[in-house]
């Protein structure tokens, strides 16, 4: 039996290395680095399209770091309403359960993640249109309808229910 080529063994080690970390953080943990990735992606492209323009400024970008960190905090009230909602659920069904079949979670986290990258991509085709890429209109309208789709999920919520104003806020007395 002949020795594998060279790039038959690359590929082998990539194959392994993907299916590990699979394995290890699933499809959620693809998804968060993938939004990680598009965010570093879109800082780095804004910040090259305003270099380019002659238009770059530190508190701009300051102001942008602190958007991309608002976003993660967002990312981990999911992840954190996911976890409190898989507690309550294995509590609640535990005597439904007795085999042992756990109750998964995690689509909040998935669906946050999924819309940032939707966003964030939109954004870096921007930004590389300032800086003169040309870019495809079916990629444009791509990206569009998928954070339209991200953006279903969310459409039976009334709009008053989703106004940031009045997330959290606490009734004084």
């Amino acid at each position: 039996m002949p020795a594998p080529d060279k790039a038959t063994e690359i590929k082998a080690a990539v194959t392994a290395i993907v299916a590990f970390l699979t394995a290890l953080w699933g499809s959620l943990g693809w998804a968060v680095l993938t939004m990680i990735w598009a965010m570093l992606a879109d800082y780095l492209t804004g910040s090259w399209a305003a270099k380019m323009r002659g238009e770059w400024a530190s508190s701009v970008a300051r102001e942008g770091l602190w958007h991309k960190l608002g976003e993660i905090v967002a990312l981990m009230v999911a992840a954190m309403c996911d976890i409190s909602l898989q507690v309550i659920l294995s509590s609640a069904a535990a005597p439904i359960f007795q085999n042992g079949t756990e109750i998964s979670g995690g689509y909040l986290t998935m669906l946050v993640s999924i819309w940032y990258i939707f966003t964030e991509l939109g954004s870096i085709l921007e930004n590389l249109q300032l800086m003169g890429v040309p870019i495809p209109s079916w990629l444009v309208q791509g990206v569009k309808k998928g954070k339209e789709q991200a953006d279903k999920f969310n459409s039976s919520a009334s709009e008053s229910d989703t106004k940031p104003t009045e997330v959290g806020k606490h009734e004084r007395r």
